[in-house]
């Protein structure tokens, strides 16, 4: 992900603390543990050659990415559904791959549908795009909606029209980056309120040139975090430490799903930091997420982040 991608000299002036907890957050989370809550981290992609020999098999074809990213993480956060519209074909072969395992695809909406033209009129491609997703049956996870970079308040009541004709029994996800939506307080409050009043889920972005999109609202007791770290600068450490406590604190008040996704510039570094990130929560929230398992021993960084 290239979204606030800055320089790395840049990177230790930036203040990457977590904002603090919005007080309308209180009336999503009931104050409490859930019994059983979801915890679900992945990455962005299955399709990287780099983790070939690291956490895929040496001389593993593109073809069969997918089977060995399943056994490493339990979710994708699925950027292929953005760019081509799957028929239902090839979503049932893909989600045949995760057949018997607590494994979720959470596909990104086609760009034809939110980044060209207006949203009005898209309802046949919109079908299109939910018919193919939904071939996913048990594995489909939330789906998420992201407007481009350009789309402003200005054009709230299009947004919000069309989040309305979505239909209700799918988990939806709103991502917004238009700086207007967070700088303006009412155009953000009126957002965040639609979507509790809507069940629609906020995306969280964390990203070292957009903090503004890391808000941290909650308008259900779910969350979709989009993280976007620095090929494991220090500051990547830092901020999955501050993230970890976050989730901590949302899971002991009431956290019924969460969903973190690892971005890297240079994705290569990404099961790395996800080692990282799944020990302290195993530690610090009481789970028991299973880390990606590397192929070499020396390429184990579970001995050398801690």
């Amino acid at each position: 992900m290239e979204f606030g991608r800055v320089l790395e000299n840049e990177l230790d002036g930036i203040d990457f603390s977590l904002p603090a907890e919005p007080a309308p957050n209180k009336k999503v989370l009931k104050g409490k543990p859930a019994k059983n809550p979801k915890v679900y981290v992945g990455c962005a992609k299955w399709g990287r050659t780099e983790w070939v020999g690291k956490i895929y098999p040496l001389k593993t074809k593109e073809k069969d990415f997918l089977q060995h990213y399943v056994e490493h993480y339990n979710c994708i956060e699925l950027n292929a559904t953005h760019y081509k519209v799957y028929g239902e074909l090839g979503i049932k072969k893909w989600a045949e791959k995760a057949k018997g395992k607590d494994f979720l695809f959470c596909p990104k909406m086609y760009k034809g549908v939110t980044h060209f033209g207006s949203l009005k009129g898209k309802d046949f491609i919109s079908n299109e795009f939910l018919r193919g997703v939904t071939a996913f049956e048990n594995h489909l996870g939330p789906i998420f909606v992201q407007v481009s970079d350009s789309f402003s308040p200005k054009r709230k009541e299009e947004l919000f029209t069309y989040l309305k004709s979505l239909p209700t029994d799918l988990q939806f996800f709103l991502e917004v980056r238009h700086p207007d939506w967070f700088a303006k307080e009412k155009d953000r409050e009126d957002m965040f309120e639609f979507l509790r009043e809507n069940n629609v889920g906020a995306v969280v972005t964390d990203t070292a040139g957009r903090r503004d999109c890391a808000h941290m609202y909650l308008t259900l007791p779910k969350t979709f975090i989009r993280y976007v770290g620095n090929s494991l600068h220090p500051t990547d450490y830092t901020r999955i430490d501050a993230w970890v406590k976050r989730m901590k604190y949302w899971l002991d008040k009431g956290m019924e799903e969460l969903y973190f996704f690892m971005h890297m510039h240079d994705e290569a570094k990404s099961p790395e930091l996800t080692v990282y990130l799944i020990n302290k929560m195993n530690k610090e929230c009481g789970l028991n997420l299973k880390p990606p398992r590397f192929l070499d021993d020396d390429d184990d960084p579970q001995g050398v982040l801690f």
